[in-house]
């Protein structure tokens, strides 16, 4: 077997295991770690794939700042385990019948595949030394997808503000800044000059 489909069934089996704790485990804490480990094998696998790119973006993104805040959240809220256990069980009918979907959904690609053979899906073209797969994805995003980028940058700036407004609590006795006021605070405002009389003093 070659090297490349032993490192790939290695990242899938470690990947699949994590997705499944991440879901299985108790502990809130321990589910956000699995599911860095998680992302960890996914960028593993688009590495393998030679989308670099997107690979080191899942580490950088989700790994270093998006995983950090949720653990940072989840340890920072008070959560009630059985609160969470109750709506676990009233949602667990809804759960099943999605899960049984999925798995439907994936014994018919897998029947597919081996109807058709191995020839459908083929292994990408190994590109020339030096091809940048960042190079490649940012001229196809400023070219052809140039106004869904714009798009959707647009979106998620609404969401942020959006966020910000939803969040945003007023509370009394709380010092707050106010700009327009500090832009229109004149000299004689903030200094005050004071004529002090001189005193002399005798050397002895």
């Amino acid at each position: 077997m070659p090297i490349q489909e032993i490192f790939f069934y290695l990242f899938s089996v470690i990947m699949v295991t994590a997705a499944t704790l991440v879901i299985s485990v108790r502990n809130p804490v321990y589910s956000i770690l699995f599911l860095i480990l998680t992302f960890f094998s996914a960028a593993a696998l688009w590495i393998m794939l030679e989308a670099e790119f997107l690979g080191i973006v899942l580490v950088l993104v989700y790994v270093g700042a998006v995983m950090v805040l949720f653990l940072f959240v989840i340890m920072m809220l008070n959560i009630n385990q059985s609160r969470v256990n109750e709506g676990f069980v009233k949602n667990l009918p809804l759960g099943i019948g999605v899960a049984l979907v999925m798995l439907a959904e994936v014994l018919m690609v897998l029947w597919y595949k081996s109807q058709t053979g191995t020839d459908t899906y083929p292994l990408p073209v190994p590109h020339e030394q030096g091809y940048s797969n960042t190079a490649e994805i940012g001229e196809r995003l400023f070219t052809a997808y140039l106004w869904p980028f714009e798009i959707a940058g647009i979106v998620l700036l609404v969401a942020i503000v959006a966020a910000i407004a939803l969040s945003l609590r007023h509370r009394e006795g709380v010092k707050t800044q106010s700009i327009p006021l500090q832009v229109s605070t004149e000299k004689r405002d903030r200094l005050e000059v004071i004529d002090m009389p001189v005193e002399h003093v005798e050397n002895n």
